[in-house]
């Protein structure tokens, strides 16, 4: 868009508008970050059989939304070995990895390594900056062979003079590396510090730093990591690596590049000669085929300031590879690419101890085993096992029906909870992770001084945690299976004393409760049976017809759970509660725990049992 000059308007208005102008179309246009057409490689993908299922084979595809930066499948190219066929299993799905494996072009600059850190923090902004890959890249050979060590500059006098400024600093590292720095003016490595603090304290002192001598030693932990970032040279290449990703020289600098770096920093800093170890800056994916030219004016600014303050910064301008493995990408990453275009990625899943508890939709039942297999594979090892729900709850015990999909096929598993472990078998037994925060929440109301009688406990979730605020509990479930694993988890976490257990319906259950003396001592009722707990609040109902009105006694709160599909669920769930107690006036307080399904709401009532209610003639009821 162009400003046409005007007699009425003054230069200073006219560069206004100019500028207002520029600054619209810069906030208004789209910022794309174009990316070369080398590295976008127009044949990222050949059809590759990734998976197979009997004689159907699942391919993954590539949508046609434009591609992101940063790392993703749908970019890079695939090693010709991934895309040879694999042996195929007839009678479940195979998941190749190989097929995941993609190839990065990346320019990089061998850097030495004292200089890498305060470069990466310079160039932070033209660096790779991608997800778990770090900017800094060690190849086999970057470091400072030992058997080099005495060719490197020495004093030339016996005064211990220096040729220059850089044999000094030379010197100096030698000595600090091999702990020979005491005395002469240089400080000790904090590793080299504490080994001689250990060597030269007596018994006492160890005794007052315990620690010191642990501390000492190197740790096997990073030996281990070193160990598994193992670098390796394949066919004369030099090639870091770890588990999922590779960093590979492909060729040094080329002879543009050099001439490049020596109109940038000088012609005596290209000639001379490397010393000491090296490190490669990984930079941004936009340089991929970019030579020393053609950087962005940011970095040759910081390279040429670095050259001025040190005679020993030498450059060089690399090409590398980047091979990211299936290790690498993240499950939505993964079934984003397996899963048909336009289906709904199954991301979200309950976890039980380490069972994965997945609710597959109809249209993800083809593909169920490939995607537990994706699950189990980005979540190991706290996922061992991954299972599906192939039903809805119906049977009285409230036991899902459960499909084991991939790994272990045990559903016994350890779940913990506020501190406190419960034994679960997820085939006989019911458990909802995802209640957790409602049983905090009934947790924090309970006092000292309080009696709870959980009349559907299950293994004893809210019961088990309340034990341990409460001073009794009364803990009862029809389910045999749940009572075994609720006098378990009570011995478990040493609370058998406060937890009296009942096996019996909860109609009976709290009949007989209130027809005994213990009656008297309960203040917190909890039953948490969403389906049908409303339908059991007419036990209530002449609890205490029997005994004189006049006398004192205790009415409990009563924290009964349910669904409502209505619209209105919390006076939906209200009028449910009025007509099963055939109370008119009763003081309620819903609110809602959480959305099951859609439009279907789980909620929790609390009131305290009318008086009229306890003391009803059931007889003229019925």
């Amino acid at each position: 868009m162009s400003v046409k000059s005007s007699p009425s308007l003054s230069s200073e208005v006219m560069v206004g508008m100019t500028m207002t102008m520029t600054m619209t179309n810069f906030f208004l246009k789209p910022h794309l970050i174009p990316l070369p057409s080398k590295f976008l490689f127009p044949n990222t993908f050949k059809p590759s059989l990734a998976l197979s299922l009997t004689t159907t084979f699942f391919i993954p595809h590539f949508s046609t939304t434009p591609l992101s930066y940063g790392p993703s499948l749908r970019k890079g190219t695939i090693p010709s070995h991934s895309q040879s066929q694999s042996s195929q299993n007839q009678n479940d799905v195979v998941l190749r990895e190989e097929a995941f494996t993609r190839v990065f072009l990346l320019a990089a600059l061998r850097i030495p390594s004292a200089e890498c850190s305060a470069l990466e923090s310079r160039l932070r902004g033209h660096l790779l900056n991608w997800p778990r890959v770090r900017n800094i890249a060690r190849v086999p050979g970057d470091d400072l062979d030992p058997s080099l060590a005495p060719l490197l500059p020495q004093p030339i006098s016996g005064d211990g003079e220096f040729e220059n400024e850089e044999e000094r600093t030379l010197v100096s590292v030698q000595r600090r590396i091999h702990g020979k720095a005491d005395g002469d003016g240089d400080v000790l490595s904090p590793v080299l510090y504490r080994d001689k603090l250990a060597r030269t304290f007596n018994s006492r002192g160890f005794v007052k730093f315990r620690n010191l001598a642990k501390i000492s030693r190197p740790n096997r932990n990073k030996k281990r990591k070193k160990r598994k970032e193992a670098m390796e040279v394949e066919d004369g290449r030099r090639v870091g690596q770890n588990d999922f990703a590779v960093v590979e020289v492909v060729e040094e600098e080329e002879e543009e590049d050099s001439v490049g770096m020596r109109k940038l920093l000088g012609e005596e800093f290209v000639s001379s000669k490397w010393r000491g170890s090296t490190r490669l800056l990984l930079l941004d994916e936009r340089y991929a085929g970019s030579g020393v030219e053609e950087l962005p004016e940011a970095i040759k600014a910081v390279l040429k300031e670095y050259a001025e303050k040190s005679t020993m910064l030498t450059l060089e301008l690399v090409r590398c590879k980047l091979t990211l493995f299936y290790d690498y990408w993240q499950m939505t990453e993964v079934l984003e690419t397996l899963l048909p275009e336009g289906m709904i990625i199954p991301s979200a899943f309950e976890t039980v101890g380490h069972i994965a508890h997945l609710n597959l939709r109809e249209e993800h039942l083809p593909y169920k085993r490939l995607i537990a297999k994706v699950v189990l594979d980005k979540n190991r090892p706290k996922i061992q096992s991954v299972v599906n729900k192939i039903d809805s709850i119906q049977n009285e015990y409230r036991t899902m029906q459960l499909e084991v999909l991939a790994g272990n096929h045990s559903l016994v598993t350890t779940v913990v909870e506020n501190g406190i472990r419960f034994q679960v078998d997820l085939a006989t037994v019911y458990w909802s992770s995802r209640l957790g925060t409602e049983r905090q929440r009934l947790l924090s109301g309970f006092t000292r001084k309080d009696v709870v009688c959980d009349v559907f406990s299950g293994v004893g979730p809210l019961a088990i945690s309340a034990a341990r605020i409460v001073k009794r509990v009364l803990a009862n479930d029809l389910n045999p299976y749940a009572v075994e694993y609720l006098e378990r988890n009570s011995v478990l976490n040493k609370l058998e004393k406060k937890i009296k257990v009942f096996n019996m319906d909860g109609r009976r259950f709290i009949k007989s409760l209130y027809a005994s003396d213990v009656s008297q001592s309960i203040t917190q009722v909890v039953m948490n049976l969403p389906s049908e707990a409303a339908e059991f609040l007419d036990a209530f109902r002449g609890i205490y017809k029997n005994r004189p009105k006049d006398g004192e006694y205790t009415f409990p709160m009563i924290h009964v759970y349910g669904f409502s599909k209505a619209r209105d669920p919390e006076f939906d769930f209200h009028e449910r509660i009025r007509i099963a107690l055939v109370e008119v006036a009763v003081n309620v307080d819903v609110r809602r725990v959480r959305l099951v399904a859609p439009g279907k709401w789980m909620l929790c009532a609390s009131f305290i049992l009318p008086k009229s209610v306890a003391f009803a003639n059931t007889t003229v009821d019925t």
